[in-house]
């Protein structure tokens, strides 16, 4: 009788077996995914801001992404081996994003004082670039930065220079008016609606076409340097760093990018406030 009831429930016991057997192996698999292959899986698309800073980065009329730097960092990183997955956002939002981790990297310019402790800097810069306060030919050169105390300065909106905006506005002694562009800024000091623009030389060279441009000069206020800007929040933040940088030194040895640029000292006009150096 024993026999006969051993024999009667053998296919259902084995078949539970068999069962939890799947099962096992079905978690096995999951933990073996969830480390390396999903990590791996996981760290490929990296979250690119960029905002508008035209000729370097800027949003062309289809709404991609486009500029001399976003092809250079999507050069990057995808010789780095990831996906590019490019955001845009006005700058202001482009720091805040870095400090919660919203993206994982951005290019821009190094030396930005809010984001000291929030991010990483690339090891390699691409191109410096120059700050100037552009001003029309019978007005002064500024050759020191108390000359723009009681003069009407126009700033382009969405920019912060690097922290510099915070302390003009609350410097008391300067004022400002802000323009949406820098072509409208340009076109803004011509009618005498400001004494100087504040905005980079980059920007502006390409912009100076028109005949009534040819009355412009600029006075250069500081130097700075490119550099892809990584999110501390991102725990992964210096691996994608040497990831990066060690892709763009192989396109430099296959002559496919600009050579690196020794960081050097920039040149800051007299007077420029300590702060933000």
């Amino acid at each position: 009788m024993r026999r006969l009831w051993n024999r009667h429930l053998a296919p259902a016991h084995f078949r539970g077996l068999a069962a939890r057997i799947v099962m096992v192996v079905a978690m096995l698999a999951t933990v073996t995914l969830s480390g390396p292959v999903l990590a791996d899986i996981a760290r490929k698309k990296v979250r690119i801001a960029y905002t508008e800073f035209p000729p370097a980065e800027y949003r062309n009329e289809q709404g991609e992404p486009a500029g001399f730097f976003v092809d250079l960092t999507r050069k990057v990183v995808e010789e780095a081996g990831y996906e590019p997955e490019f955001i845009y956002l006005p700058v202001s939002r482009v720091y805040l994003y870095l400090k919660s981790g919203a993206v994982d990297l951005f290019p821009g310019l190094s030396g930005v004082p809010t984001l000291k402790y929030e991010v990483l800097e690339s090891w390699v810069n691409v191109y410096p670039t120059r700050l100037n306060a552009w001003h029309l030919e019978d007005s002064e050169p500024l050759t020191h930065f108390d000359q723009l105390e009681g003069k009407t300065v126009i700033v382009i909106g969405g920019y912060t220079y690097g922290g510099l905006l915070s302390w003009l506005e609350k410097s008391g002694r300067i004022r400002l008016t802000e323009a949406p562009n820098s072509r409208a800024a340009l076109e803004m000091l011509k009618l005498k609606r400001g004494d100087y623009v504040l905005d980079y030389r980059e920007t502006v060279s390409d912009m100076l076409t028109r005949p009534s441009d040819s009355k412009i000069r600029g006075s250069e206020v500081r130097s700075r340097y490119s550099a892809w800007l990584y999110s501390l929040a991102n725990p992964r933040a210096a691996v994608l760093r040497e990831d990066l940088d060690d892709a763009y030194l192989r396109l430099v040895s296959r002559g496919e990018t600009p050579p690196v640029r020794a960081f050097k000292a920039g040149f800051v006009i007299p007077g420029f406030p300590k702060e933000h150096l």
